[in-house]
């Protein structure tokens, strides 16, 4: 209460009911060090309804996680470390980004299942419960939590999954900023979690509307029980009053997004028996009780060490690959196996060259692992040599699982929750995931996108069918604005590669970056295989560099041309149709704008000169974004509607995205520049 008067405004309501909650999880259930913030035997915590961040923050505080008063005091104030949604790698003991909600849900889902896949990389064979491997991942959530369809999504996956290491509180206090969530929610959650295949148990804290009384037991005993059953995940029901005991702000809509006011402050602190004029008051004793958490936590990771020690003895230990797994370390020639794509005028599609990497990485980096929504024959992302990770009881005739050595994952048809699930894979460290869908599903996920950018989280996307390239489905299935909208998020590298060989060196790249998620945008069409080293044409060891200079000229070129993905290829023949004409003109393949904008100015003025202003930039999507490379006298060739159904050579042919149109652009562009 004292947090949120203090700077205005904030959440209050929902720290205050679930307070005893969040004592019991940080001082008697989980395990965890708070002196080591990352030790990875510890389990996790996600607080999915983030706007309650004082619910995580005060028992950071207790328990000595390196929060002091101060910094409650200064809860969402410029630099603080209490912003007003918690913020991984801001502020020590919080796990994920949370605020918008339904995410931190399938963040705890993703966490669960790379908790699974961890211990079955590294100590497959104990029995359940005792490896060092084993722990297990809280999460609260709210009604709006619920209400999300990304949370939907997320829970009907781990009940497929029977995830048995995850335990989901959910609030029911039924009340969100419109007031009674009645208006809007009216389902039997916990019938409907049931259905999922989930664990369900209901505490009541309210008596069914009678005397409200904290039966902190009640809820001590649902979490052991909850723990207990290892072949489903576990949701407890736990009904609330929202800003309890607060005597005019209970059960109220304002209580749930606003402060208390000094008068209801100061009623509820003599109601639990505090000094009114008194803030942010900590009894004496109360620090000395609950930091006992730091001896609590000591002895604790003492005897995971021993565990651990134990394990690292056996003959399948594979240490080293823990190790590198803590610190995102690629192993000593990971590469050495990627394909190398012969010269071929035919070509093939990127999306089926990024298959080829991928299984190529796999055999060679045992924690990449990821998979697909429902699309994994269409965009080429299933590792052949490994089984699925789904249930042994869930296996089919196509897809033989094994729930700790599966690495090929099934998302199903859940664009929204396969993002926030990869996100909580990413967070909890250790493996290198990806998911895969077509780019216009991407608006599917674009929150989850943004989180991942948000908190610098190396997860991959294949997004594939990328463009009016894809034809005949028309343009429900086509990509117009979407390039330039995942470019308008910012820490996310958007990587469009030209041909076989580029798409290899794309995935290099992004494989190397472990600060920042990356979409790999990929064609459904075969593209023209460049022979690399032949005939001007460059190699591909400056695609890392985001754009480079595939085929130039002899001196300085009358013009520059510009383009991704299937789009070099038209620049590449139009470059032909110039030259028969006397234009001398360099081609640019630009496969990452963010790399190159991180390029060093000097690199960047050698791929394109200041001084030629004659440029043309060619991409099967809006001009977005263009103007500031091709300058004012360049010219973009675009596409600025929607698509049509047809093959995809009559679709870019009527909407004039050829070479032809390219060679066209380039002489108007050298005619203004002149």
């Amino acid at each position: 209460m004292d947090a949120v008067e203090k700077v205005g405004n904030g959440h209050p309501g929902t720290a205050m009911s679930l307070a005893p909650a969040a004592y019991l999880l940080f001082q008697k259930v989980m395990r965890h060090n708070p002196a080591d913030p990352h030790w990875p035997g510890r389990d996790r915590f996600v607080l999915s309804c983030g706007h309650s961040s004082l619910t995580l923050y005060i028992q950071l505080y207790l328990g000595g996680w390196g929060l002091e008063l101060e910094d409650l005091k200064t809860l969402r104030t410029w630099g603080s470390k209490t912003p007003g949604h918690p913020e991984y790698g801001h502020t020590a003991g919080v796990e994920t980004t949370t605020g918008p909600l339904g995410q931190g849900i399938g963040n705890a889902v993703g966490m669960a299942m790379a908790a699974r896949r961890e211990r079955g990389m590294l100590d497959p064979n104990a029995a359940e419960g005792e490896s060092p491997f084993d722990h297990h991942v809280y999460a609260i959530a709210s009604d709006g939590d619920i209400e999300e369809g990304v949370s939907s999504e997320a829970s009907s996956l781990a009940g497929t999954q029977q995830l048995g290491n995850l335990t989901l509180i959910y609030d029911e206090n039924q009340i969100s900023i419109e007031d009674d969530t009645d208006v809007a929610l009216s389902e039997d959650v916990a019938a409907r979690y049931e259905a999922y295949g989930w664990h369900v148990q209901v505490v009541d804290w309210t008596n069914g509307g009678g005397q409200y009384a904290e039966n902190v037991p009640a809820l001590h005993q649902a979490l052991e029980s909850a723990r207990g059953v290892t072949d489903q995940p576990s949701l407890i029901v736990l009904r609330t009053i929202i800003a309890w005991p607060a005597p005019e702000a209970q059960n109220t809509g304002a209580a749930h997004g606003a402060a208390l006011g000094a008068e209801e402050v100061a009623a509820t602190k003599r109601l639990l028996g505090f000094d009114p004029e008194q803030t942010f008051e900590v009894p004496p004793g109360v620090l000395e009780h609950t930091r006992g958490a730091l001896e609590r936590g000591k002895q604790a990771q003492a005897e995971w060490d021993k565990a651990y020690q134990h394990w690292t003895t056996k003959p399948s230990a594979d240490v080293a690959l823990f190790e590198r797994m803590q610190t995102r370390t690629l192993p000593e020639g990971w590469d050495a196996d990627l394909p190398v794509f012969p010269a071929d005028p035919k070509g093939t599609a990127t999306r089926k060259a990024s298959g080829a990497v991928i299984n190529a990485v796999a055999e060679r980096v045992p924690e990449f692992w990821g998979g697909s929504a429902d699309l994994a024959g269409s965009n080429n992302t299933t590792i052949e040599s490994a089984p699925s990770f789904i249930p042994k009881g869930r296996s089919t005739g196509m897809w033989q699982g094994d729930p700790y050595a599966g690495r090929v994952l099934h998302f199903g048809i859940r664009e929204h929750g396969m993002g926030a699930i990869l996100n909580g894979i990413a967070v909890h460290g250790g493996t290198r995931v990806f998911g895969a869908t077509f780019l216009t599903f991407s608006d599917y996920m674009r929150p989850s996108v943004r989180l991942a950018a948000l908190m610098g989280l190396p997860v991959t996307y294949v997004w594939t069918h990328d463009s009016i390239g894809l034809g005949e489905d028309g343009p429900t299935h086509q990509p117009i604005e979407h390039l330039a909208a995942l470019r308008a998020i910012p820490g996310l590298d958007v990587v469009r590669p030209a041909d076989a060989n580029e798409t290899v060196a794309c995935w290099k790249a992004v494989l190397e970056h472990t600060d920042r998620p990356a979409g790999l945008i990929l064609s459904r069409q075969n593209l023209p295989t460049f022979p690399r080293g032949e005939d001007g044409y460059t190699d591909t060891s400056n695609v890392h560099r985001g754009g480079y200079v595939l085929l130039d000229t002899d001196g300085v070129p009358d013009v520059v041309l510009i383009g991704t993905g299937s789009e070099v290829q038209l620049a590449v023949e139009a470059r032909a149709i110039l030259a028969e004409r006397g234009v001398a003109a360099r081609v640019v393949s630009m496969p990452c704008r963010e790399w190159f904008d991180a390029q060093e100015a000097a690199y960047r003025e050698t791929v394109v000169p200041p001084l030629v202003t004659a440029r043309v930039s060619v991409e099967a999507g809006i001009a977005q974004g263009w103007r500031e490379v091709v300058g004012d006298h360049g010219r973009i060739v675009s596409v600025e509607h929607y698509g049509a159904s047809a093959d995809y050579q009559r679709i870019y042919t009527e909407f004039g995205v050829t070479a032809q149109a390219v060679a066209d652009a380039a002489l108007d562009s050298i005619r203004v520049s002149a």
